[in-house]
């Protein structure tokens, strides 16, 4: 039954095309015909293992012109030069690296009651970094091995602090040892930040291959808030920009293989717009399908 559709469908084929002939060659391995300007190659099984009573399928066959173009052979072929990937996710540890001269003066004027490095420490398993993103793409440069990869998102970052301190908001902004023990005791800081990277993709032709990326990011602020909690003040809520820098520049890179994607981020600016030079970190698992 198979053999007569295909019989029919080529000299169907053939008329529309205003083919001059058809011709068939038959071997072990595989079919090929030619109809008008196209051949189509039966790829790789003997004849006896298609079921006549069952339609030929497409990824059984190789459509070629005369030219030589391949229309049809496998997976590669429908790769395209750009691809997309909606709402990736990361979910990460995230903390800082203090490069503070606390003998400055102008230091002195934001970190209040002698505060020091120790005193400004992170509690590190509760500090945390959660990014949305929007979308990413990956544009092809080279053979699909070298590609760019970039996207728009929303970068999250939770600093718990391990001692007592309190960022004041009224007036000038400044941090203060406070005299209440906090249950809970955290900066929130947000950007919208658009990441560039350069990306290895060492297997182009599996899904499951290692693959490396690095780059640089651009965030701007978009919110900054402290929560507090407390027995003699309960929960608190303080919405300021606490003299945090408008801008976060950092490098990136991201490390993949098979599902199983790491990323990592580490700021070039301090989070701060004076001199209290602290630069926030981040590593953690990326949930995307590329």
């Amino acid at each position: 039954m198979k053999r007569i559709l295909l019989s029919a469908t080529i000299i169907l084929s053939s008329i529309i095309t205003n083919a001059q002939s058809d011709t068939i060659i038959t071997g072990n391995k595989t079919d090929t015909v030619k109809v008008g300007n196209f051949l189509i190659i039966r790829n790789g099984k003997e004849k006896n293992t298609f079921n006549d009573s069952i339609p030929p399928r497409r990824e059984n066959y190789t459509i070629i012109n005369i030219h030589g173009k391949k229309y049809y052979d496998d997976r590669r072929s429908m790769r395209t030069n750009l691809s997309t990937n909606f709402l990736v996710f990361d979910l990460g540890f995230a903390n800082y690296n203090d490069k503070t001269d606390y003998s400055l003066p102008s230091v002195s004027s934001f970190v209040h009651d002698g505060l020091q490095k120790d005193d400004l420490k992170l509690k590190v398993g509760k500090s945390s970094n959660v990014n949305l993103w929007l979308f990413m793409q990956r544009l092809n440069i080279a053979s699909h091995v070298i590609n760019l990869k970039y996207g728009l998102g929303l970068e999250m970052y939770n600093f718990r602090y391990k001692n007592d301190i309190s960022f004041n908001s009224k007036n000038a902004a400044y941090i203060f040892q406070d005299t209440i023990n906090f249950s809970k005791n955290k900066l929130f800081v947000s950007y919208a930040t658009i990441p560039v990277m350069l990306n290895i993709n060492t297997a182009p032709h599996r899904p499951n291959g290692f693959n490396i990326s690095a780059g640089i990011s651009a965030g701007y602020r978009i919110g900054a808030h402290t929560k507090q909690v407390s027995d003699e003040r309960g929960k608190v809520k303080d919405h300021d920009d606490f003299d945090l820098a408008s801008w976060k520049i950092a490098y990136i890179a991201e490390l993949g293989f098979g599902p199983v994607r790491i990323y990592g981020s580490y700021s070039i600016k301090s989070m701060f717009g004076n001199d209290v030079k602290q630069n926030p970190y981040a590593i953690g698992l990326r949930f995307s399908n590329w």
